[in-house]
């Protein structure tokens, strides 16, 4: 999500009800739908609705589900561990393989696994 906040709408227009509002400023969303200038998008826990595409980003985020999540060096179990990322931490998604992806959030980052994030198909290869 680029903005600070987003109306999350029953509809894919400015005249269908607010349900809620998305108050995260980079938070991973999935996009489910598209009608027009519209998305229809899901966070983690599966609430969503529509909102305007100009209130998204196309930088990829995820969110890590592990709690002191190991961000290591390369993408090894037994590599260096550069960092730990809390439970909810959002960070930015780099590139991925079959098994880990690379993440960055508050200047540090390296290689997680796959499974510990939300936001990052488990077949999704990125370079």
């Amino acid at each position: 999500m680029k903005a600070a906040e987003a109306n999350v709408r029953r509809g894919p227009s400015l005249t269908h009800r607010i349900d809620w509002v998305f108050k995260r400023r980079g938070m991973p969303l999935q996009v489910v739908a598209e009608y027009g200038n519209w998305r229809k998008v899901q966070d983690h826990d599966g609430a969503g609705g529509w909102v305007h595409y100009a209130l998204l980003s196309g930088v990829r985020t995820v969110l890590v589900e592990t709690d002191m999540l190991p961000v290591r060096a390369s993408p090894d179990p037994g590599a260096l561990i550069n960092a730990r990322f809390e439970s909810g931490v959002v960070a930015r998604l780099g590139s991925c393989n079959i098994d880990w992806c690379r993440i960055s959030a508050g200047g540090y980052g390296g290689w997680a696994p796959k499974s510990n994030l939300w936001g990052v198909d488990p077949d999704e290869i990125r370079e």
